[in-house]
């Protein structure tokens, strides 16, 4: 009859342990630490990307070109020095139109090294942009906006 007794007071002294506070190692509960979040976003969150090109100083052609599907907007202008590169008529207030125009910004990346100034031909660049039906409806007017002037076509 000793032999449970002890059984039962063990198990009783146990099952005690378990339960005395959060704090004890025989508890299950606490076997596995307490619930936090962990998230893997940076501390000071994502970074969002930041569009640090530039206008196009001077906006020298605006072309609307009709298709089937809509229409092909297409730009030039020339830059002040040669070697500028990423090129992109960028819509303003996403392809939607504010008081009846589309408004684009002709935007375009500096060159990485000095570059010579060379003729007018040289330091041209051009853009285009497919718009379909669907986001010509409601549009009168389409302007393509650089750092020194803009030019627009009326629909």
């Amino acid at each position: 009859m000793q032999k449970p007794a002890l059984a039962a007071l063990v198990l009783v002294l146990a099952l005690g342990a378990c339960g005395s506070g959060g704090w004890s190692r025989l508890n299950p509960m606490t076997w596995f630490g307490s619930d936090s979040e962990e998230t893997i976003a940076p501390a000071g969150g994502w970074a969002t990307e930041i569009d640090r090109r530039a206008l196009v100083p001077v906006v020298r052609e605006l072309e609307a070109l009709r298709t089937p599907e809509g229409a092909i907007i297409r730009a030039s202008g020339v830059t002040e020095t040669q070697g500028w590169w990423d090129v992109e008529l960028r819509p303003v207030n996403d392809t939607r139109p504010v008081e009846g125009a589309l408004i684009f910004e002709f935007v375009l990346a500096g060159p990485r090294t000095q570059t010579g100034t060379g003729p007018e031909p040289s330091r041209s660049v051009s853009a285009g942009v497919k718009l379909s039906n669907a986001e010509l409806a409601g549009v009168q007017r389409i302007v393509v906006r650089g750092a020194q002037n803009a030019l627009s076509v009326r629909r």
